[in-house]
């Protein structure tokens, strides 16, 4: 009885810098002698990752484009013995989104992406031109793969399906896919029914960690020709995953599978390049079973998300350390513990400033999570400052009755005091503003807005309460204190304040934020999932007139299916209204 020819993958998930070539190369190099030492017959990396991903406008300078091919030949003299397949900036009359192939010193083939996403947080159609070939590439005239990138595995019909009917028996998909939660289950669903339809074996290679609001889970996957997953990576970690790949029972799928005999009457939407490959593939001892990770909870996964986000944000942009206001209240609370969680104790600095209309309560809570983190907290008081502002406006104002003027000064005057310290010590400040207050423009621009990271842009205040309690109970203390998580809450900017003097309950509002932004529901599609009328034009009349402060809020982590910025790109100047 004939051996089974036995293919073994690896995909190497790694964080990639945008534009750090060089660290970005020794990265790949470093992971393909792991993957070779592993006994890998290929290993494959990330979608664009020498470059990272999004380059963004980078793509126009000419020397980021000639940095790409310089790097890739030197990963192709690197890949000995081994197969590399490697996502690249590839410069050939136009510019492409590209994944090269690579053995012994020589590329052996490129393909270039096909269907480039142009929507959400994309715009690759403004960076890069179409493929137009599908990729099979046949290791000595027995095992045949095929190469694609990210978006192009999404087409029932696209170059993953020609390829297979071609006689792929592996498709090879490389990934920068954004996360948001529960996305993971979207992405394994989908790529079970591919590996089902194509009855290939799938192995997906996910991008992992931050660049700038996105962040990216890794998340990677084998899965084989039943739909099955087989393996699957760690997430928000590098990791490298290895698989072996049964080839005969792949084919042996299709000589039972019905629906292959008719392939002949499939007509290709474009040409396949083949590209036969000298490599032979070695006799290997059965991997050690592995138990890949279970899949995370909603809270575990976007826990992960911030603190990765936030990580990367600062390292990878030189800050050291970070200072946050502190005021006692839920949304500064979790900010800290993030904070901590992603850079240390020693890198998080919090400052208490009570004004008038600070509760005792608050103070207390303040110091209880400080001590709980043990992170340093100091204490400016503003009562001072906001009488001396109060006083130089006295003859403008004339008596005029307070509003929210009154109470936004104090908010930046806190502003004022964390960008001084951001100055001065080179702290960049942590903004604590959550989705429903930016949604509906309950934050002061120059206020609480003011600084360099918004952890929390894009989570949603029952999701703040939801990942307060998880981080309370996977430490199994009450780090974040009980009357934190039970007490209203308040901005205090005013005598017994309440966020739902302005606000719809929280409970209601986020469905509605959900609704709006996330969902495109319109209004009266909105009324009909049984909330009140009249808090639904409410909301979504604070939603529309405070795009202005939205434009003007610092970067956070996209954790939602669609977050403001990039994601959700609205007109300021906008006379449209549903109702």
């Amino acid at each position: 009885m004939n051996e089974p020819t036995i293919l073994r993958i690896g995909l190497a998930q790694i964080n990639a810098t945008v534009g750090d070539f060089e660290n970005n190369f020794k990265k790949i190099v470093n992971f393909i002698k792991n993957a070779k030492d592993a006994g890998c017959d290929i290993v494959a990396f990330p979608e664009l990752a020498l470059c990272g991903y999004p380059p963004e406008d980078l793509v126009y300078k000419s020397e980021f484009i000639s940095l790409n091919g310089y790097y890739i030949k030197k990963i192709a003299a690197a890949s000995k013995n081994i197969i590399s397949i490697v996502g690249f900036i590839h410069a050939d009359v136009d510019i492409y989104n590209s994944a090269a192939v690579m053995c012994d010193g020589n590329i052996l083939g490129i393909y270039n992406k096909i269907f480039l996403p142009n929507y959400g947080v994309f715009d690759e159609e403004r960076y890069f031109s179409k493929g137009k070939h599908s990729l099979v590439f046949t290791i000595n005239n027995n095992v045949s793969l095929s190469v694609s990138i990210c978006e192009d595995i999404w087409y029932p019909e696209g170059p993953g399906f020609q390829s297979a009917l071609a006689g792929a028996d592996v498709i090879i998909n490389i990934n920068a896919s954004p996360f948001h939660y529960s996305k993971w289950q979207l992405r394994e669903k989908l790529i079970s029914i591919r590996a089902q339809d194509y009855n290939s074996a799938i192995a997906y290679c996910n991008l992992v960690g931050g660049q700038d609001e996105l962040v990216f889970d890794g998340h990677s996957l084998i899965v084989d020709q039943n739909g099955d997953t087989v393996a699957r990576g760690k997430y928000f970690e590098e990791d490298l995953i290895i698989q072996d790949i049964n080839i005969n029972c792949i084919r042996t799928k299709r000589l039972l599978d019905p629906r292959w005999k008719k392939k002949e009457t499939f007509t290709p939407i474009f040409e396949t390049k083949e590209v036969p490959v000298n490599f032979n593939l070695t006799k290997k001892q059965p991997l050690k079973k592995v138990t890949f990770p279970e899949p995370p909870t909603v809270e575990e996964e976007v826990f992960k998300a911030l603190v990765t986000g936030l990580k990367d944000y600062c390292n990878k942009n030189n800050f050291k350390k970070t200072v946050i206001g502190l005021s006692g209240g839920i949304d500064s609370s979790l900010a800290a513990v993030i904070a901590v969680e992603a850079l240390g104790k020693d890198n998080v600095n919090g400052v208490f400033m009570p004004s008038p209309y600070t509760s005792k309560q608050s103070k207390k809570d303040a110091y209880a999570v400080a001590k709980q983190l043990g992170i340093s907290i100091t204490e400016i008081p503003i009562t001072n400052i906001f009488k001396v502002y109060l006083n130089e406006l006295t003859s403008i104002f004339k008596n005029l009755p307070p509003n929210t003027t009154e109470e936004n000064l104090q908010a930046r005057i806190r502003g004022n005091l964390l960008m001084a310290l951001s100055n001065k010590f080179g702290w960049l400040v942590i903004t604590t503003g959550n989705k429903s207050e930016l949604s509906t423009g309950y934050a002061t621009l120059y206020g609480d807005m003011a600084g360099g990271f918004a952890i929390l842009k894009d989570v949603p205040k029952t999701m703040v309460y939801a990942l307060s309690r998880y981080y309370n109970k996977i430490k199994d203390s009450e780090v974040i204190p009980k009357s934190v998580l039970e007490k209203a809450p308040t901005a205090e900017l005013k005598p017994d304040q309440k966020d739902q003097d302005t606000l719809p309950p929280y409970e209601i509002l986020d469905i509605i934020i959900k609704a709006y932004v996330e969902e495109d529901l319109s209004y009266t599609d909105i009324i009909k999932l049984g909330i009140d009328e009249e808090v639904v034009k409410k909301t979504i009349k604070m939603i529309d007139a405070n795009e202005y402060k939205r434009r003007q809020a610092p970067p956070g982590v996209k954790i939602t299916p669609r977050a403001f910025g990039k994601d959700r790109r609205m007109p300021i100047t906008n006379h449209f209204r549903e109702f």
